[in-house]
């Protein structure tokens, strides 16, 4: 009975997530987590606090929690790393989002990196694109709009 009742918390939780209702999907979840600790459900629970109470380290150690429980769920991967582009983390999320589709294909996860672009190349080619000569002046140039 209880499994049942979290499940259909859980759906309805999705259901306002698609709709892009988060306040309505956190209060879905936080009822669904009461009944049933569930890996998806805590996964989706931290994308919520992350997007409305702005709690990000606690949103990224439950998913991490998550993806501990079901390592090959591309779900968990979606939702930390779009709690990493609420922090304002591009990098850290691009991985995440990349690690994910390693796991299993989500089309989300597509979308998601779609959205990001791709990576221009790096201003000094014959150095690395991590090297911090290459990283200072490829923000110089972009906040110059030159590149």
């Amino acid at each position: 009975m209880l499994e049942q009742e979290a499940g259909d918390f859980f759906r309805r939780g999705l259901e306002a997530l698609e709709r892009e209702e988060t306040v309505a999907a956190l209060a879905w979840f936080e009822k669904a987590l009461e009944q049933e600790r569930s890996p998806a459900c805590l996964s989706c629970f931290a994308f919520c606090i992350a997007r409305q109470r702005g709690q990000y380290k606690k949103a990224v150690s439950l998913c991490l929690e998550a993806m501990q429980q079901e390592p090959n769920n591309s779900l968990h991967y979606l939702n930390l790393g779009k709690i990493y582009l609420l922090d304002k983390n591009k990098a850290e999320a691009i991985k995440v989002f990349r690690e994910g589709m390693r796991h299993q294909s989500n089309a989300q996860i597509i979308q998601e990196l779609e959205k990001l672009g791709p990576r221009k190349p790096p201003v000094i080619p014959f150095l690395k694109r991590d090297n911090s000569l290459n990283k200072y002046l490829g923000i110089i140039l972009s906040r110059l709009r030159i590149r």
